[in-house]
């Protein structure tokens, strides 16, 4: 093989895997919660909905980890706009994000230059996968203590979160691995896209058992394009949980990881 194929072939397998270190899912102990819009009465009670965030050190420690030295941020002041709630006007900045050349743009909006240029860095580094799976989160509504300005929530929001929509982390290990952990409910307001993590890289799945007409075909792909993981369904004649769940039809290797070859980098 050509000396220049085989350089060109490994720098593309560099940077696949990059991005899908970029775009794995934040750990849950990285993720915060914030009160988002007024609280509402019902029964007696007072409830918040709140909404997960990352601060945008996590996103500098992930790309300072992943490409050292091979990213670069731009900020870019626009004009000051008015605010969603028409109550005066909030700083508005543009970031520009680049990742071993590749460069992804977006607005962030805030009370002051910090919180706005802040909003606009992580916004760009979502356009690489940093912290997508967020935006996939469910509306978590919480009952807090009061109805006044300064309510607290009454239980911590990743927890109420947790045990609304069963995100567990054994309920996903089990799922993962064709056998459902026990006392968790396959039946959860949660789909199995949302708790199945991809066993190469740790990213979102996209759950095609509905939607496949092989019954052979891979129950799940990995959303990110520059991953080829895949789970296969388990045999019918096996039991479930056993060696042979996990082989590739096609040859004898108990890998989970298969070439799948139709994923998508992130945005």
């Amino acid at each position: 093989m050509d000396e220049s194929m085989i350089a060109r072939q490994d720098t593309y397998t560099e940077k696949s895997d990059v991005w899908a270190k970029l775009s794995a899912p934040v750990p849950t102990g990285a993720i915060s919660w914030r009160q988002d819009g007024k609280v509402t009465a019902r029964d007696g009670k007072f409830f918040a909905r709140f909404v997960a965030y990352i601060e945008a050190n996590t996103v500098r420690e992930r790309l300072d980890r992943v490409v050292p030295g091979e990213w670069d941020l731009t900020l870019e002041l626009l004009p000051p706009i008015t605010g969603d709630d028409g109550e005066g006007t909030q700083c508005s900045f543009k970031a520009r994000l680049q990742i071993l050349g590749v460069i992804r743009e977006d607005v962030g909006t805030g009370r002051d230059y910090k919180q706005a240029s802040t909003d606009a860095f992580k916004r760009a580094a979502v356009r690489f996968g940093v912290g997508n799976e967020l935006y996939d989160y469910e509306q978590n509504w919480v009952e807090v203590d009061g109805d006044g300005k300064y309510a607290k929530p009454v239980e911590d929001p990743q927890l109420a979160y947790n045990r609304r929509y069963g995100r567990v982390s054994t309920a996903a290990a089990g799922v993962a691995n064709g056998v459902e952990s026990p006392g968790t409910a396959s039946g959860s307001m949660l789909t199995d896209m949302e708790l199945v993590s991809c066993p190469k890289c740790g990213g979102r799945m996209w759950d095609n058992r509905l939607t496949k007409r092989n019954p052979r075909a891979p129950d799940y792909k990995c959303q990110n394009r520059s991953c080829d993981g895949v789970i296969w369904p388990p045999k019918t004649s096996a039991t479930a949980g056993s060696v042979d769940d996990l082989r590739d039809p096609k040859t004898s290797s108990t890998e989970t990881v298969l070439i799948g070859g139709e994923d998508e980098l992130p945005f």
